[in-house]
């Protein structure tokens, strides 16, 4: 199915059965809604929401988008839909849209569960002060620095780089200070790309949280080690 928002295809993938509140599963930068397929069969969860996050997935391009608009797309989304309550599960990128969004708009989140969740600002370190300097002394004196940047970004085109950085650079620690609703927190402990740390400052951060660290797992703990996080989270999400 597919949903227009302000001339943007939209794809998504709603079922719904039972009368608890629908799970709204949000995946990661450049990766789409069925990351999610596996847990939701292997947990027998009846009642979802998949998106595919514009431009990837099935969803269309876009232009000049940034944090919020994703975030007010979703909003769009579940009014559309009529979902009046709802968890937000969202993994990396995902996980800013579900921090943000609890923050907004508290009485339509019930509960929330933070995969490996992008969004803290990183620690200072001698090696990336080096390198940003690096990067800026050859823009200055004028040499080809297009190839400098993360996998992330070099995978993307000119325009979806420009909302890329604007992405990258929204820190959400003051979001996740306004979050009041239940939280629970997952992160793989060999997680390069949002480190443990992060974790902690999240469970920090977010008074009614919960911090769960999965042994030997990385940047996707969910699919790594897909059994004991999906019981955790079909455990937690049917808690009263």
């Amino acid at each position: 199915m597919f949903y227009n928002y302000n001339g943007v295809r939209v794809h998504y993938e709603i079922k719904r059965e039972g009368k608890r509140e629908i799970n709204i599963f949000l995946h990661g930068w450049q990766r789409e809604g069925k990351d999610f397929n596996e847990l939701i069969e292997t947990q027998n969860i009846k009642d979802y929401l998949l998106i595919d996050f514009p431009p990837f997935g099935e969803s269309g391009d876009i232009s000049k988008w940034n944090m919020f608009t994703y975030v007010n797309m979703l909003i769009s989304l579940i009014d559309y839909l009529k979902i009046d309550k709802c968890n937000l599960i969202g993994h990396s990128f995902g996980g800013r849209v579900a921090i943000i969004l609890s923050a907004l708009k508290r009485d339509r989140v019930n509960k929330i569960v933070l995969l490996n969740a992008a969004g803290m600002k990183s620690r200072w370190s001698l090696k990336k002060f080096i390198k940003i300097q690096t990067y800026k002394f050859k823009r200055h004196m004028g040499y080809d620095v297009s190839k400098y940047g993360s996998n992330d970004y070099l995978a993307l085109s000119p325009e979806m780089r420009e909302v890329f950085k604007s992405v990258v650079s929204t820190y959400l620690e003051e979001y996740a200070k306004q979050i009041e609703c239940q939280t629970l927190i997952i992160y793989g402990e060999m997680d390069c790309e949002t480190p443990v740390y992060m974790a902690k400052r999240l469970n920090k951060l977010i008074k009614n949280s919960r911090l769960e660290i999965i042994k030997n797992a990385g940047h996707f703990c969910f699919i790594e080690s897909k059994f004991q996080v999906g019981k955790m989270i079909k455990e937690y999400l049917l808690e009263e």
